[in-house]
């Protein structure tokens, strides 16, 4: 007899959160943000926003963030900006992953916009006094 593969449940938005939260730990992403935005839009759940040390790196994240959710069944993330490295946003539904670069993470700051403080910015402060 032949056995179907079972479907994998959904994750709850805070289980897509944590596992999110986990990986980028995992990967040594810097400045990790995390945002709340149940009240305050439609457009998801929650916002996180991180820091990589490198374009190469930023890009290995977001690769790999985009294969543990898939690997954990919940369908495809959608990944922009993995060519450059800059920037890159990672949809995955409920959750929305920014990852920068930091010299474009203080640029765009858009900690800012939700009223969040910008970790980047303080690091950069603190290194040209």
């Amino acid at each position: 007899m032949a056995t179907i593969g079972t479907a994998k449940k959904s994750l709850t938005s805070g289980e897509m959160l944590s596992l999110i939260q986990s990986t980028l730990a995992d990967d040594k992403a810097e400045d990790l943000v995390t945002i709340d935005l149940t009240d305050k839009t439609s457009i998801a759940d929650y916002m996180i926003i991180a820091t990589g040390s490198s374009s190469r790196r930023v890009a290995a994240m977001a690769e790999h963030l985009v294969e543990t959710i898939k690997n954990a069944g919940q369908g495809r993330a959608a990944a922009e900006g993995k060519e450059q490295g800059d920037w890159v946003l990672v949809d995955a539904g409920d959750v929305i992953v920014h990852l920068f670069r930091s010299e474009v993470r203080a640029f765009y700051n858009i900690e800012e916009m939700w009223g969040v403080e910008n970790p980047a910015l303080k690091q950069q402060a603190a290194r040209l006094y």
